[in-house]
């Protein structure tokens, strides 16, 4: 999945995929998730928003979408 430098004190890219309705993320100490049934719009919300960081915590992280580990 190609994914897109962005500014964020947590966060170091973000991808997604249409198809799989896959959001991944990969934080600045190098690990990368996938975040499973993520709608469009939280991906692109998250890319618009101030703080991507705090987007993150407050609306996938404790939005309890299915993760994983990918790297």
């Amino acid at each position: 999945m190609i994914r897109e430098p962005v500014q964020s004190s947590n966060l170091a890219s973000v991808g997604y995929e249409i198809e799989t309705s896959t959001l991944e993320i990969e934080f600045l100490n190098g690990g990368i998730y996938q975040y499973f049934q993520v709608p469009q719009e939280i991906f692109e919300s998250l890319m618009t928003a101030g703080s991507k960081g705090t987007f993150f915590h407050q609306f996938i992280r404790s939005a309890g979408y299915p993760y994983s580990k990918a790297g």
